[in-house]
């Protein structure tokens, strides 16, 4: 399967002011793109790259008074498998743990698990095995939230999200991964594309996503509590505990954000992508 993806997005600065971009395909799947028209700016000017802590393609920008224009095209080869179902995965003793799955036992910015603890372990501390309590949690989370772009709020944690009962995915996705660390399951936070591949397309302007990924059967799996079921084409732009540590666009000074579109779907008949995208 062929996938074409990309953006436009034009924020607007009144000073000089460094900006911060988490907007590249995570450096886990870049073997997988066949053409790229990567990161590009308008007005041009110099882009410095580098990896964060949590191994994302970051790159800095310092750019004086005005529009800042960030684009980006590509096509990428994907698997077409949904997500893999794993439902013998055991739950990994925290001992067993690598280490570097222990941070994503911490409670982080959005992920409030010394709020929440309590509850967890009432509601799925009784379930048996490490995949079961992670889809457990997916369904709880599912059922009890309500989607709603109308219901984004920047500074929603999880505890906020499980008491108000609505948000956007970045919220089921905090309350989830919230709920799997209260329960010693590693759950680490995932943004990136996700177009409405083998689903009914939803008549809405396509975004960003995210979801999550839970440490069971000593790997990392897939789990998505938005829309609790396995889908086809996701590609990985960034990984942290929650969205603080993965934010597409932090400015050093006040930005206005002017526009926003972003592109996934997948490409057929073998047509020239980058082109057909004219």
């Amino acid at each position: 399967m062929l996938i074409r993806y990309g953006f436009h997005i034009d924020i607007a600065v009144a000073q000089p002011t460094t900006v911060v971009t988490v907007l590249d395909v995570h450096p886990d799947r870049r073997a997988d793109i066949l053409e790229e028209e990567g990161l590009a700016v308008e007005p041009p000017q110099h882009m410095a790259p580098f990896l964060d802590g949590g191994g994302n393609l970051c790159r800095r920008i310092d750019t004086p008074p005005g529009t800042l224009s960030l684009n980006c095209r590509g096509l990428i080869r994907d698997g077409g498998e949904p997500d893999a179902v794993v439902p013998d995965a055991r739950h990994v003793p925290v001992p067993e743990l690598p280490n570097a799955a222990l941070v994503h036992l911490l409670g982080s910015r959005y992920c409030d698990t010394d709020l929440l603890a309590t509850f967890a372990w009432a509601r799925f501390g009784g379930i048996a095995g490490g995949w079961a309590k992670v889809q457990a949690v997916c369904d709880f989370v599912h059922e009890r939230l309500t989607f709603g772009y109308e219901h984004a709020r920047a500074t929603r944690t999880a505890a906020q999200a499980l008491e108000e009962r609505v948000g956007v995915c970045r919220d089921f996705t905090h309350l989830a991964v919230a709920l799997c660390r209260c329960l010693n399951i590693p759950a680490r936070y995932c943004n990136g594309y996700l177009g409405d591949i083998g689903v009914p397309p939803v008549p809405l302007p396509m975004d960003f996503n995210a979801w999550f990924e839970a440490y069971v059967g000593d790997a990392w799996h897939t789990f998505d509590a938005r829309h609790n079921e396995p889908r086809i084409g996701r590609i990985v732009v960034a990984r942290g505990r929650d969205a603080a540590d993965v934010a597409m666009i932090s400015s050093f000074g006040r930005h206005e954000l002017r526009r926003f579109e972003v592109i996934t779907e997948e490409v057929g008949g073998g047509a020239p992508a980058l082109m057909a995208a004219e």
